[in-house]
């Protein structure tokens, strides 16, 4: 059977798309950012809007959320206990006083610097291949902070004085020590937290509307039109939304490279040998990116096979991400490598053996696995067939998680346990209440992560519909379009 002719300007016009868009000559860059299954607007709206219409969600979603809502369980039965108990039930002692606390903390504050780079970074450079994939990072983004305000609020032992950390006048008289990184970390993710919220929420407002105007039941639609704002869709909407969003991205680009540089004062403004140097702030920032992406690509390659979204989130935008995981591989690595020089050419005995300590100490295992996962596994991207391998591409990613979560835990205990005297060195082996509160916190993620996915968009279908060639003016004068054809792509 042929094709009938409005397909066939549809399949072409896609096609014209891809050799356009074909900057190195290679495949995947020629690959439409929609497939043909989904090449018309009103086929955008049906698929993303249907996974939340749908009476009941796939199987698989019951049985994650079932997981990810037991571990969160266990996460507040870990808090409970630690405020009644108090923090002797994690293994701090001197001098580790910071362990699995502040690397959770550090790992889940990077994890989120993916979004907001996709969201904002990328539509400042007018890059279109962000459009699939941009709601789902925000959404992640949102929920690793989340996460990670956890952390502070509960390790400083007397969690009902963390109002202490916030500039505010108290019946004593008192303020926070402005020259505390910790109270620059209280700033700086905080900020990030605010903006990224308002940027994830302005980029939903269209999406909810369509929700709202397609709901079945009066709960849906109260529920939508309240979060939609009494969105429209007339120009002057739009008009006021492009300009709000264009501001929005503006502002959120500064923080990617600003929270985790903050971050990385913890440790860069001390005297601790490991910790004192002026390379962690670019060091912190790119690991947070390569961490951050490698958790987008865990969580889009599930959720667009689960909820049947491979027609918008295609191979060529989990290409670009392999990519960019490659390109910020490197610059770890390099920051390693530089580390070591940097340690050897201070001629500092102290800083001289934390790094060898670090790679041959006792917790050598740790230091390796960081070095392979984060330095060495991610290489395989180099080949276009391991950026086209989904097998691949998710056991790359997930070791990419674990070895930055490892980054983290080798910077802090190695460089706690093993600092200036002997005669202060301790050994540090982590409770079961710490292992636990770490497996609770992706709890918390994955529920959070999973009603999003269940109740709210999880593809923009505004920008989405941008990238389609229906969306260029001249699409219909060029490849013959009739008036109905015009009304119908419009819908």
């Amino acid at each position: 059977m042929t094709a009938r002719p409005e397909e066939e300007n549809v399949n072409s016009a896609l096609a014209l798309e891809g050799e356009v868009d074909n900057t190195w000559n290679d495949p995947a860059q020629r690959a439409p950012l929609v497939t043909r299954e989904a090449g018309t607007f009103s086929r955008v709206t049906e698929t993303i809007c249907g996974v939340a219409e749908a009476p009941k969600p796939p199987r698989a979603w019951y049985v994650a959320f079932g997981i990810a809502f037991i571990f969160l369980n266990v996460l507040g039965a870990m808090i409970f206990y630690l405020f009644f108990t108090g923090v002797g039930v994690w293994g701090l002692n001197r001098p580790n006083m910071w362990a699995f606390d502040i690397t959770n903390f550090v790992f889940w504050v990077g994890i989120g610097h993916a979004g907001t780079l996709i969201s904002a970074v990328l539509f400042l450079f007018r890059q279109k291949w962000r459009t699939g994939i941009n709601r789902l990072a925000e959404a992640m983004t949102i929920f690793a902070v989340m996460c990670a305000g956890t952390f502070p609020g509960i390790h400083v032992g007397r969690a009902w004085f963390a109002y202490w950390l916030f500039p505010i006048p108290n019946q004593m008289g008192m303020w926070p020590q402005f020259f505390s990184p910790l109270l620059w970390d209280v700033f700086a993710v905080s900020t990030y937290a605010t903006v990224s919220i308002l940027f994830w929420y302005m980029g939903m407002v269209p999406d909810l509307a369509s929700f709202r105007d397609r709901a079945n039941n009066k709960i849906k639609f109260l529920a939508y039109g309240l979060v939609s704002l009494g969105w429209r869709g007339s120009n002057r909407h739009w008009h006021i939304y492009e300009k709000a969003y264009l501001l929005l991205a503006a502002l959120a680009t500064p923080l990617v490279f600003s929270v985790h540089s903050v971050v990385s004062f913890d440790f860069a403004v001390s005297q601790v040998p490991g910790w004192h140097t002026t390379i962690f702030p670019p060091y912190f920032v790119a690991g947070a990116i390569f961490s951050g992406f490698a958790m987008v690509i865990t969580l889009a390659v599930p959720a667009r096979a689960l909820f049947g979204l491979k027609d918008f989130i295609t191979m060529r935008h989990l290409d670009n991400m392999c990519k960019i995981i490659l390109v910020t591989s490197l610059m770890v690595g390099y920051s390693y490598l530089m580390e070591f020089f940097i340690a050897w050419y201070s001629q500092s005995p102290f800083e001289q053996f934390h790094f060898l300590n670090r790679e041959f100490g006792n917790m050598w295992w740790c230091g390796w696995i960081m070095f392979s996962c984060n330095a060495i596994i991610p290489h395989i991207f180099w080949f276009r067939w391991a950026r086209q391998n989904l097998a691949v591409m998710m056991v790359v990613c997930l070791l990419v998680n674990v070895g930055m979560w490892f980054e983290r835990f080798v910077i802090i205990v190695t460089s706690l346990s093993r600092d200036f005297l002997p005669s202060s060195w301790h050994w540090y082996a982590p409770s079961y209440v710490e292992v636990l509160t770490l497996m609770g916190s992706f709890g918390l993620f994955f529920t959070l992560f999973l009603l999003f996915c269940r109740y709210l968009p999880m593809v923009a279908m505004a920008e989405v519909k941008s990238v389609l060639p229906q969306a260029d003016p001249h699409f219909h004068a060029e490849k013959g379009e009739r008036p109905g054809e015009l009304a119908e792509v419009r819908h």
